[in-house]
């Protein structure tokens, strides 16, 4: 297959941060995807309907004259998240998701759930409203493991929450795990996950290809060989439960390339040809469009794009670095090439 042509896609777990970061990284995104569920981990933190609404006008200010992109918005779930702002955001039309960080887990989750039994008022306010949670499903326990947080979130919070509110819809973002596939597969109806290209074409060896990698570094981190077909399998395999979402999150050089360096890759300026790559190397090149372009909006109630773009197998280098507000930003596969191109980019 040297064409493909499919629905519009969306991106249903995207960072576009704010100010010059926003500027620069929002036209990669609006170039090819419909919409977007966008994360609302800023600083401060996007914990109101109000401020929800102040980002939104931001990024629609952002975009380039002509564009049809549609960010989708989220709410910070914290300890002190009144149920009230639920009704609200539900009230609003532009509020999707409420987004759960547990305490520490990644970039800019301070502010987040400690324990999710103290949310429960809001997760039943949420339940009634028909809002979904969007989790980062990670423990924050120096106990254990780091390639095992995915696991034992499962079993200590998720399981036990998604039992509890029987209603409630509930994405776990970007699995890395044969036991979140396993879990997801499993779960009673109204559960799903995003599915990140990273975690589908890396395994953690790419963390060390001849050195530290730092621009590899991810959270949830990249798991061993086995989690990565796992996940794989489950993009591919045709399953509504299982659809895309990027988790793109820029980071300026010298935040990646440090002593303490931040959790994110850049994945937004060629993530549907990478995706294409994915599933071609599963030989199920025929089901990307019901994973890009059909199972998120299903799930998320809302229409399908009515635009197609087409990717065309057509190799396409990848620029070393991008400027960024005085710095630079590394994407994914910098310096290299992907094997796809979108050709018919916005719907055109």
């Amino acid at each position: 297959m040297q064409h493909l042509t499919l629905t519009r896609p969306d991106d249903w777990h995207l960072h576009l941060r704010d100010g010059d970061t926003l500027t620069r990284v929002l036209p990669h995104t609006a170039a090819v995807f419909g919409r977007a569920i966008v994360m609302p981990n800023l600083k401060p933190p996007v914990t109101t309907v109000a401020a929800a609404r102040a980002y939104r006008e931001r990024i629609l200010a952002a975009l380039p004259e002509g564009n049809r992109f549609e960010p989708l918005m989220t709410l910070y779930l914290t300890e002190s998240t009144p149920p009230a702002e639920i009704r609200v955001a539900r009230e609003s039309g532009f509020v999707h998701g409420v987004k759960l960080y547990p305490a520490g887990a990644t970039t800019h989750s301070e502010a987040g759930v400690r324990d999710p039994a103290n949310v429960y008022r809001v997760l039943e306010a949420m339940e009634a409203a028909d809002l979904p949670l969007l989790v980062h499903g990670e423990v924050v326990d120096p106990r254990v493991d780091p390639f095992d947080r995915e696991r034992v979130f499962i079993e200590r919070h998720l399981a036990p929450l998604v039992e509890r509110f029987p209603r409630l819809r509930v994405v776990m973002e970007h699995i890395t795990t044969t036991e979140a596939v396993q879990f997801v597969r499993e779960a009673r109806e109204g559960v799903a996950a995003t599915v990140t290209p990273q975690h589908i074409l890396m395994n953690r060896g790419a963390l060390f290809e001849g050195g530290l990698r730092p621009h590899h570094y991810c959270l949830p981190v990249l798991k061993r060989e086995r989690h990565r077909r796992a996940v794989l399998e489950a993009a591919v395999s045709g399953s509504p439960r299982f659809f895309l979402g990027t988790d793109s999150a820029p980071h300026p050089r010298r935040a990646k390339e440090a002593a303490c360096g931040c959790a994110g890759i850049y994945s937004a300026l060629t993530a549907l040809p990478l995706y294409a790559e994915a599933f071609e190397s599963a030989g199920r090149l025929e089901r990307l469009e019901g994973f890009a372009s059909h199972f998120g909006a299903d799930f998320y109630r809302l229409p399908r794009n009515g635009e197609r773009i087409t990717l065309e197998r057509r190799a396409q280098a990848v620029p070393a670095a991008i400027p960024l507000d005085g710095d630079e930003l590394i994407p994914l596969r910098a310096g290299g090439e992907v094997a796809w191109r979108v050709v018919v980019p916005n719907g055109a």
